[in-house]
This record gives structure tokens, C-alpha cells and sequence, in this order.
């Protein structure tokens, strides 16, 4: 899988495993583990080399303090899956808000449109004050 991108978090994959595990403070053969547990997806290069990008790096220090408070590895998976899903859903629901509260404002619009100003000569004797 190639990633690309800049940034605090980059997702652009350019550290090779063992600068990887040295910047997460683990052992390259963690990351090994990691990545058949489902838990670490790394970029490839074309020679099949490991390449890790900031992103990752984020990733195993995230899994590094869930298995330090006492979590094991399938429980890892299955948080990470659980805290994707659930910011995943934080995304929709903003996205959804962001809709609604453009739809809210084109109703108002719409409605503002719509009103005409009365003036006072057209309206009846009676009517006016």
C-alpha cells in the first residue's frame, strides 16, 4: 500500500524498520509481530523493504500504551478497530452537521426571498395609521 502526504503526521513511509522501532522504542522484531497481528500495515518499496512513515510511528506508540496498561495484542486490534470506527462516525456526524446547517441556512435565504417589503400607500385607508 503506498502512502504519500506532508505533515506533523505524515503518512509519506520513509523509515526503514529499524529506525522505526527505534523512534517507537521497540524492537524491530515487534514490528514484525505487529504488522502479522493486523495491527501495523506498512508501505512497501519495490525490493518488498519495509518502509514506515510518521503515521506509523504514532500508530505503534499507541499500541505500545495499550500493551503497557496490560492489554494484549488482540485486544489491541480490536480497540484500534473500535477507536477508527468510532472517529470514523465522529467524521459522518460532522459531515452531517455541516449539511444540515447548510440546508438551514439556504431554507433562510429562501424564505428572506421571498418576504416583500409592504409599503404604506398600498395599503387601505383603514390600514394605515
Amino acid at each position: 500500500m503506498a502512502r504519500t502526504g506532508v505533515g506533523a503526521h505524515s503518512t509519506r513511509a520513509v523509515y526503514v524498520i529499524s529506525v522505526a522501532a527505534e523512534l517507537a522504542g521497540v524492537h524491530p522484531q515487534t514490528l514484525r509481530i505487529y504488522e502479522r497481528k493486523g495491527l501495523l500495515e506498512p508501505a512497501r518499496t519495490g525490493g518488498g523493504s519495509r518502509r514506515y512513515s510518521d503515521e506509523d510511528i504514532a500508530q505503534m506508540r499507541r499500541i505500545q500504551e495499550l500493551t503497557n496498561a496490560g492489554v494484549n495484542l488482540e485486544g489491541v486490534r480490536r480497540l484500534l478497530a473500535l477507536e477508527a470506527d468510532l472517529e470514523q462516525a465522529r467524521a459522518e456526524l460532522e459531515r452531517v452537521r455541516a449539511e444540515a446547517l447548510d440546508a438551514i441556512e439556504r431554507t433562510h435565504r429562501h424564505y428572506r426571498r421571498d418576504l416583500v417589503p409592504l409599503r404604506s400607500e398600498r395599503l387601505p385607508a383603514r390600514w394605515r395609521g
